[in-house]
């Protein structure tokens, strides 16, 4: 035999074992992937429930069930979701108890550091006695139906492939039962990521001495209330002339001269550590929503009236991040017969490890949710001397805790909490800052250190949980109201309507009162925390919030944007500056008649609202550079529009995105920290929009060039050949090949194995895309991104519904994803294509239309005793 021939016949011994490798490893990794994916059809044995549960499924896998009581009908959502969803539910609560590290390792301990800190765990314990009896109950039966499938699984490499590969370096983890508390600390999580005003209270305090005053007012421009429409109207509402306001001074510009400007806190010396250290903590946290600008909401409601079908039409779009599986779980839950005892026939959506429905509808009302984004969060700056604070003159003793993070695959490690009257000191929560602060002279004192408070509203034990579940009974507008009352965090624009033919708006939640000193708003920069005159004094009162039953014109639009002209109660004057709410009203207004169709039509709409005040200018810039002129004559047609796919809107939505990515970067970030640099969001339209007008303002002047004072033609040339230069490199030398969605892409990452240091196998398992997409930042669809970061997506239209009064059954929806969480299962992505593509699937809640709809029926039984 040849040395070639052998040479050949080891190769093909050597490959023929390598692909028996491959075909097991494969069957191994199938297998084990497959191994998690539930029982869907059959009958099923549960512990706990008193009589029989049916749970219909949809070709999508998404759930209805019946029960004959309300603890059966929890604890089989509690089971459902557990199938579906059990390791984002556990991850979620590891997040929000601090105890990551345990499930991830090393990774996690400074997300712990800093959610320990906070203490968001302890909260949900102190608010679990405070609910209603029947609330209790329901999350009792909810934990039960959870744990019961947890006792069903055994073993965690049974319950989902994540364990699986985790098991690889952390061997013996192993699931906890799951508890009341941990469903009570997700809502937490949910507060923190739709808190409003706190990077803008961090900015403006980096900002003041390096900035004027001037500037700094041009950076946040009041809310322009005569081109963007508020929610509300003064004819739909205005505060009650009889009672006392609740926010004293509440014009949004406190009370000139009460106090010197400069006692602003962030003006003192060695501030500034402190608070890029409170940032930097602020950063720590994972995104579990989403994060930044463009997390926010489109919901709108028109009366019968204006409507084709003669009823009320309803449609929400959240705005929040993107991620695998979606934020969002679909599913119904349905009383065999709806009794006050077993109250309860709704559909919608919710989250996996709370019971119930957060948004959708029941037989009676409809409603929907916006970010309201109020202020509910201050930083105080605390002069700290030793294992004290100052206070009025006083100095007061910190309250201290140990907490210990325990560390999966290392050694347990322990934080000291440290806390004063306003809240724990958040700067502790970065291990440099007790080393990095600077020592300052405190009023002829010892030498104090800085450090940084954190106030919020979620850090104070309330009944929101009653809220959500009175919602999902509630079958009119009182009791809706009724609901919305105890709805404490985080603070929602509600939007409502009913088979009645009303509709409506209430602004809920625990919103602070300030008293009104010194030149700036309320909560606009980081307060003095020895001066107790920036404490926080109580509540705006429910019956003070902004609210409306069917307003005349028969027509709410919420989008973050103002909800009133009227400043009692203060609430922020931090606002989306309301392009995407007022392109909502104007193409919901050019029709007599608003179909449903139409509705779904709305939410797809790409225009971008910067465009005509921005085209005009770059139009008209001097430029002597044909290869630049090349790619600017895509703008002279362009008509705003930044759909996916080829042609000459998308060409010129490329361009005009990458020059705006350029603008920001040059006006902005030479002046702001580098960890604070400028999204180039909607607050950023509004800014540069003003400073059109100004061009010689201070913020068009690049500091980096020296001796050289820019103007605003400067820049707007500067941002053109830059961005030219930029696609050239990236996309090609002919800007009539250029396509936005080239750039502008999604991609749902899994928030444990999706991240870059995962191998790319399991990254290509559990992560999908990136997808092309149209929209951009602050329109309709509101596919978000970050100027210092990319065109690609950092927030999106998390579901998308649509709901019809008049015909429930013909209300649609879509979910960002898929119902299930495991990579393994037909519906762990089988919605992307429809939601990628702007379709929707029919939503059926009755029980004729579920069960015509169903593909699997799975019955639980009581199990034996």
């Amino acid at each position: 035999m040849t040395l070639v021939r052998k040479v050949r016949r080891s190769l093909y011994a050597t490959l023929a074992l390598v692909v028996v490798l491959v075909v097991v490893l494969a069957g191994v990794v199938i297998g084990q992937g497959r191994r998690p994916l539930p029982q869907t059809s059959g009958t099923l044995e549960m512990r706990g429930l008193t009589g029989e549960v049916e749970v219909l499924r949809d070709e999508r896998g998404v759930p209805h069930i019946y029960a004959d009581t309300m603890g059966d009908l929890m604890r089989a959502q509690g089971y459902v979701q557990a199938q579906d969803r059990f390791f984002e539910m556990d991850t979620r609560r590891h997040i929000t108890a601090g105890r990551l590290a345990e499930l991830v390792g090393e990774p996690g301990v400074e997300t712990d550091r800093v959610i320990r800190t906070m203490g968001w765990r302890r909260v949900a314990e102190q608010e679990l006695p405070m609910l209603e009896p029947e609330t209790r109950r329901a999350i009792a039966a909810y934990t039960d139906g959870v744990n019961a499938w947890i006792e069903d699984k055994g073993s965690p490499s049974s319950m989902a492939l994540e364990y699986t590969v985790l098991s690889l370096s952390l061997p013996e983890y192993r699931v906890e039962p799951w508890t009341s508390v941990d469903t009570l600390a997700w809502l937490k999580a949910m507060a923190w990521d739709l808190r409003g005003n706190y990077t803008g209270e961090l900015t403006r305090a980096a900002l003041q001495g390096r900035v004027s005053d001037s500037m700094l007012a041009e950076l946040y421009p009041g809310y322009p209330t005569s081109e963007h429409a508020p929610i509300l109207s003064g004819k739909d509402w205005r505060p009650d002339p009889e009672r006392k306001p609740s926010s004293p001074g509440a014009d949004g510009q406190g009370t000139k001269g009460a106090k010197p400007a400069s006692s602003s806190a962030a003006a003192h010396p060695g501030a500034t550590t402190a608070l890029l250290d409170t940032a930097a903590a602020v950063d720590a946290v994972p995104t579990l929503l989403g994060r930044g600008e463009g997390i926010g909401s489109n919901s709108w409601v028109v009366s019968g009236e204006r409507s084709t079908t003669g009823s009320p039409l309803l449609a929400n779009d959240p705005h929040l991040g993107v991620s695998m599986p979606g934020i969002w779980y679909q599913m119904g839950l349905h009383c065999r017969e709806v009794t006050q005892a077993c109250p309860m026939d709704v559909s919608g959506y919710t989250f996996a490890g709370v019971p119930g429905v957060i948004i959708g509808h029941n037989r009676d009302i409809a409603w929907g949710f916006t970010n309201l984004a109020p202020d509910v969060t201050d930083f105080y700056l605390e002069q700290i001397t030793g294992d004290e604070y100052l206070r009025d003159g006083e100095l007061r003793p910190l309250e201290t805790r140990t907490e210990t993070i325990r560390v999966a695959g290392g050694p347990s490690q322990q934080i000291t909490v440290r806390s004063t009257g306003h809240g724990p000191l958040l700067s502790d929560a970065v291990p440099s800052v007790a080393a990095a602060g600077e020592e300052v002279e405190v009023e002829g004192r010892a030498t104090s250190d800085y450090a940084v408070s954190f106030a919020w509203t979620a850090l104070r034990p309330s009944t929101t949980a009653d809220a959500l579940l009175g919602l999902n009974t509630a079958s009119d507008w009182d009791e809706f109201r009724a609901a919305a009352r105890d709805f404490a965090v985080p603070s929602q624009n509600l939007v409502y309507a009913d088979t009645a033919g009303h509709i409506g708006y209430q602004a809920p939640g625990q919103v602070p009162i300030r008293k009104a000193v010194g030149d700036n708003p309320p909560g606009y920069v980081p307060a003095p925390g020895w001066d107790s005159d920036y404490d926080w004094t109580g509540y705006v009162p429910f019956d003070d919030m902004p609210s409306v039953l069917d307003p005349p014109e028969g027509l709410l639009v919420t989008a973050n944007q103002q909800v009133t002209v009227s400043t009692t109660p203060f609430l922020t004057t931090e606002w989306d500056s309301g392009y995407r709410s007022q392109r909502i009203r104007d193409l919901l207004e050019g029709d007599d008649k608003v179909s449903p169709d139409k509705m779904a039509r709305v939410q797809l709409d790409t225009d971008n609202g910067l465009a005509p005040a921005l085209l005009g200018p770059l139009l008209d810039v001097q430029i002597d550079d044909p290869f630049t002129e090349d790619a600017r004559g895509l703008l002279r047609d362009w008509d705003g529009r930044q759909p996916a796919g080829h042609g000459e809107d998308a060409a010129a939505a490329m361009y005009f995105n990458a020059v705006w990515q350029r603008i920001v970067a040059l006006t902005f970030n030479d002046d702001l920290p580098a960890d604070l640099q400028a999204s180039g969001g909607s607050q950023y339209w509004q800014a540069v929009t003003g400073l059109l007008d100004k061009p010689r303002s201070g913020w068009w002047d690049d500091r980096t060039t020296a001796g050289v004072v820019e103007g605003r033609d400067e820049i707007l040339r500067r941002a053109l050949v830059d961005a030219r230069l930029d696609l050239t490199r990236q996309l090609g030398k002919d800007p009539a090949t250029w396509q936005w969605d080239q750039l502008h892409r999604v991609t749902f990452r899994h928030q444990v194995l999706g991240g870059d240091g995962i191998p790319a196998p399991v990254r290509r398992l559990v992560n999908s895309g990136p997808h092309p997409v149209r929209g951009g930042s602050a329109t309709v669809n509101a596919t978000n991104w970050d100027a210092s970061q990319g065109f690609a997506v950092t927030s999106a239209p998390s579901m998308r519904m649509v709901v019809d009064l008049g015909d429930l059954d013909a209300s649609r929806w879509v979910n960002q994803t898929g119902a299930s969480g495991h990579p393994f299962s037909d519906h762990y992505d089988d919605q992307i294509d429809a939601w990628l593509a702007g379709r929707t699937y029919p939503w059926p809640s009755s029980e004729d239309a579920v069960r015509e709809s169903a593909q699997d029926r799975l019955v639980l039984t009581p199990a034996a005793q």
